[in-house]
C-alpha cells in the first residue's frame, strides 16, 4: 500500500489538514493518509510544550475529523514512542512495523527549506518520499537528493494558531473546523 503520512501537533486539527491529505491523496494516487498526532514536538521550545493542549484531547479531536473517511486513519506511533516525535525514529518504526508499506510524508512547502534541519536528516532522505503542498508566495528550495513531489493545494489560510487565537478572543471559528470538533472543543473548556 502507498501511505501518506501527515504528521503536526494537531493543536487544533482543521479544514486545512484535512484538505492537504485529501489533495495529497489525490494528487500522488496514496491508497490512505495516516495522521500522526506528536506526543512532543521537536520544533517546541520547553515552555511552549507546556502550553500545548494535552495529548489526549489532540487523540480525540484527530479521531473526530478524520471519521467518516474510511481512506484517512489515525496512527499512534509519536504518542506510544513518548518522548520528542522526531521523524526519523516514525519512519524507522513504521519501517519495521510495515515493511510492505510504501510511505510518503507530507509536508507544505514552507517546510522544504526547513528540511536540511530536521533531526538525522541524511538517513530520512534516504528512506523516504516527500509530498510538498505548494502555497501562494512560497517558494521551495529542496535539498540536493531529496525526492520531493509537488502538489497544488487550494489556498486556505487557515492555522492551529489562529483558531487558538480566535476563540481565546471570541472571534467567530465555527466553520474553521469540522462540527464534531468544534463540539469537543466546547464540550472540554479547551482554548479559553
Amino acid at each position: 500500500m502507498k501511505i501518506g503520512l501527515l504528521g503536526g501537533t494537531f493543536d487544533p486539527p482543521h479544514h486545512g489538514h484535512l484538505i492537504m491529505a485529501d489533495e495529497a491523496m489525490s494528487a500522488c494516487g496514496l491508497d490512505e493518509v495516516w495522521f500522526l498526532p506528536s506526543h512532543i514536538p521537536p520544533h517546541l521550545e520547553r515552555k511552549a510544550t507546556r502550553r500545548t493542549t494535552p495529548v489526549h484531547h489532540r487523540i480525540e479531536m484527530v479521531r473526530l475529523a478524520i471519521q467518516g473517511n474510511d481512506r484517512f486513519k489515525l496512527s499512534l506511533v509519536e504518542v506510544e514512542r513518548k518522548g520528542r516525535s522526531y521523524t526519523y525514529d516514525t519512519l524507522m518504526e513504521l519501517g519495521e512495523r510495515y515493511p510492505q508499506h510504501d510511505f510518503h510524508f507530507i509536508i507544505g512547502a514552507d517546510m522544504v527549506n526547513d528540511l536540511p534541519k530536521w533531526h538525522r536528516f541524511e538517513e530520512i532522505k534516504a528512506s523516504v518520499q516527500f509530498i510538498g503542498l505548494n502555497r501562494p508566495g512560497i517558494v521551495a528550495h529542496p535539498p540536493d537528493g531529496v525526492a520531493i513531489e509537488f502538489v497544488d493545494m487550494p489556498e486556505i489560510a487557515i492555522s492551529s494558531s489562529m483558531i487558538r487565537e480566535r476563540i481565546r478572543l471570541r472571534q467567530p471559528w465555527r466553520y474553521l473546523l469540522p462540527e464534531a470538533v468544534k463540539t469537543y472543543i466546547e464540550e472540554n473548556d479547551l482554548y479559553e
